[in-house]
């Protein structure tokens, strides 16, 4: 079975301190000479030293998920744009979130019925879990703190409301054309119809 990380405890969407790191690769080209940036300026403001490095490790993680134009998107695209593609970021890094928006969030939307709940992660996590011995052996506080930073990333991201109602995607023609042409098959990890995602290409 492929693994699933659960490291995405570390750090929620984080969008400023993303771009931090984006901006720094861009202008390094390295992200080693990044990682020695980030370490010895304290780029992250975290408290203590064990607590930056892992935090620069998730962050990193994610980002190198992106292409370079995909980075220069994130950089200087709206706060909007940037959390939608940070959650592509995140997408494509944690196998277990990605498989929770096409299972969960996309289907939900599509099928309108637009409430969120723990009950439905729980649901899907216990199906995964039966398969899956190391998402089994989680302690009680490790699968609550999953489930408590996934809906954060979601309301974060503007896909999820306060009172956890799943909000469609107001993607901007420039970021629908970078991240989806040639292919929309990344469209799944978003609360998007396709006849929604067409009209977005067609701008």
């Amino acid at each position: 079975m492929s693994k699933y990380r659960v490291s995405f405890t570390a750090a929620a969407l984080v969008p400023v301190d993303s771009v931090k790191l984006a901006k720094l690769y861009l202008e390094l080209a390295d992200w080693s000479l990044v990682r020695k940036e980030v370490l010895k300026h304290n780029t992250l403001q975290a408290k203590t030293q064990s607590s930056l490095t892992r935090m620069y490790i998730e962050i990193s993680s994610r980002l190198k998920q992106l292409q370079d134009s995909e980075l220069e998107l994130l950089i200087d695209g709206s706060n909007q744009d940037q959390c939608y593609l940070l959650w592509l970021a995140v997408c494509r890094y944690y196998r277990l979130i990605e498989e929770f928006a096409v299972e969960v969030l996309r289907e939900k939307y599509l099928s309108m019925d637009f409430h969120l709940t723990h009950h439905d992660y729980d649901v899907f996590f216990n199906q995964k879990a039966e398969w899956n011995e190391e998402l089994e052996a989680l302690s009680s506080s490790t699968k609550y703190k999953m489930r408590q930073v996934l809906f954060k990333m979601l309301r974060e991201s503007g896909m999820l409301s306060a009172d956890n109602i799943i909000t469609p995607v107001l993607l901007s023609p420039l970021l629908a054309r970078q991240i989806f042409k040639p292919s929309n098959s990344q469209a799944i990890i978003y609360p998007i119809t396709d006849g929604d995602l067409g009209g977005l290409l067609t701008w």
